[in-house]
């Protein structure tokens, strides 16, 4: 995409991986409101857990849930042939395999054939939620990598609050488009992310450790801001491309070919405690307990508040909103703040959201029902502001190059493994203890405070080879010291220097 440098490209990117992150939302919100649908339940009554109804929580539970395992195949996918493929290639195997699973559950009749749509569709979210967040980062400055992560997330709960919409409209549909249109809209989203990374580079971090040296110099210097003003061989590039290579060799002399062992061991660069770092990220996310809410929502307002069916799926799109405003809050403050400071706010509101929840669901009252919901739209905001995007950024921060693919993995798939849990026990767990569900979500997030304090290092405008420094030194640094030297991109790092100044700073990373 030669015609397309500087910021514009830069846009690009954010945009396509915004959209791949979009059909993630899309696809985890879609199935909240169809579950109480008149059409739905008509086709589908062995999952119809409504008051009229006579189905299975617990089948409702693994009909939803079964797309969660699914995206953790998916993720076990890129586990193995992920660093091998490539970036580009993963994300377009990953939006072909999620359009036919989305048509097979568009096109269901029975309860089989949903669950296989769902699981084909899940292997294709797997795989994109593996690869879209690592590629997006490669290929953006330490400046604006946060950021660019926030708005990628702040789509994807666009997606979420789009679907919640896409159901409540479709709802005054009587026949069976009720359920299928918005199950084929996946689509859509798909096709477009697909044809957007058809048209974007490759990692150069990827290219750079595969060979492709030259390749890798024209896309960092095509995502320069000045692109269009230097040269690709400007010392700027080289600087880039020097530390690149370096960090890939000084993780290859680490890691001695890159052995899956790697990941689970803790040699000078601490690959597993890294490893270990992003999947407790995902944890986190995922048993803080935001998908009882996300995948449903409505049947938490019908039940576990007592609204009707109609009010119920009006405020479950409205809390979309509120949860979509409250996720572009990390776009002005993630590199303002940094990651450990939203991550605390995030789990010690969550925390006290569920706590209130609780009591509310207990005393049953209208009054409560009322307090109840205020708390469901602020879990969303605490959940929106620290632990949307941050879980999602930090392996692909945190883990160094030479098993940055896999440690990617590994987090997204404990991701998708925790999702099915909390999915699939739900429906269960609201049936036979209720308001108690959410007693145990909210000692859950007051244990993710102290983890937090202690073991996450913060990121905020650093390199992802100066953030290989945090984890190298004879303990692990929780901040960068000035010490290390100044943090950022080159260009920030050197400000206005001349030509000479930047041969200089490349000349000591070759030394």
């Amino acid at each position: 995409m030669t015609f397309l440098v500087g910021r514009l490209l830069t846009y690009a990117i954010t945009a396509t991986a915004g959209s791949g992150f979009l059909l993630f939302g899309y696809d985890q919100g879609v199935m909240s409101s169809l579950l109480t649908g008149d059409a739905f339940v008509a086709i589908f009554p062995e999952i119809d857990t409504t008051k009229s109804g006579h189905g299975s929580s617990s089948l409702q539970g693994t009909v939803v849930a079964i797309y969660e395992i699914g995206c953790f195949l998916g993720a076990i996918l890129s586990l193995f042939f992920g660093e091998r493929l490539g970036r580009r290639k993963c994300i377009l195997a990953g939006c072909a395999i999620l359009s036919i699973g989305a048509a097979l559950q568009a096109s269901a009749y029975s309860i089989p054939h949903l669950i296989v749509g769902r699981i084909i569709a899940g292997v294709g979210n797997g795989l994109n939620t593996s690869t879209i967040p690592v590629w997006h980062s490669e290929l953006s400055k330490a400046a604006s990598r946060g950021k660019g992560l926030a708005i990628e997330l702040a789509i994807n709960i666009f997606g979420v609050m789009l679907s919640y919409w896409v159901d409540y409209g479709m709802s005054y549909v009587k026949n069976e488009a009720q359920f299928r249109f918005p199950l084929a809209l996946q689509i859509l989203f798909a096709i477009l992310t697909f044809f957007g990374v058809l048209c974007l580079p490759e990692s150069p971090r990827w290219l750079i450790k595969h060979g492709h040296e030259s390749k890798a110099r024209q896309i960092i210097w095509s995502l320069q801001h000045n692109a269009r003003e230097i040269e690709v061989d400007d010392p700027v590039v080289n600087v880039d491309v020097t530390e690149i290579t370096r960090a890939v060799e000084e993780e290859e002399e680490a890691s001695s070919g890159g052995s899956f062992r790697l990941l689970f061991q803790n040699n000078k660069q601490r690959f597993l405690y890294r490893t270990l770092l992003g999947m407790g990220g995902q944890l986190m996310q995922q048993i803080s307990g935001i998908n009882l809410i996300t995948y449903y929502a409505t049947v938490i307002f019908e039940q576990s508040v007592g609204m009707s069916h109609h009010t119920a799926l009006l405020l479950a799109g409205f809390n979309g909103i509120a949860y979509f405003f409250s996720s572009l809050v990390p776009i002005w403050t993630i590199e303002r703040l940094g990651r450990r400071k939203l991550m605390m706010f995030a789990v010690i509101g969550q925390g006290c959201c569920m706590a209130i929840l609780a009591g509310t669901v207990w005393d049953g009252g209208r009054a409560a029902g009322l307090v109840a919901t205020v708390m469901l739209f602020l879990f969303n905001f605490f959940f929106g502001v620290g632990l949307l995007a941050i879980p999602w950024l930090l392996p692909a921060e945190y883990s160094p190059l030479a098993i940055r693919t896999r440690s990617a993995a590994m987090a997204t798939a404990t991701n998708w493994i925790c999702t099915f849990l909390v999915v699939e026990i739900t429906p269960v767990s609201i049936a036979n203890i209720g308001y108690k569900t959410y007693i145990y979500f909210a000692i859950f997030n007051f244990c993710f405070l102290p983890l937090i304090f202690f073991f996450y290092p913060e990121t905020r405008n650093l390199t992802l080879e100066q953030i290989d420094r945090l984890f190298t030194g004879e303990k692990v640094q929780l901040h960068w010291d000035s010490s290390m030297g100044i943090a950022g991109d080159v260009d920030t790092r050197v400000g206005n220097a001349t030509t000479k100044d930047l041969e200089n700073v490349q000349a000591q990373h070759i030394e």
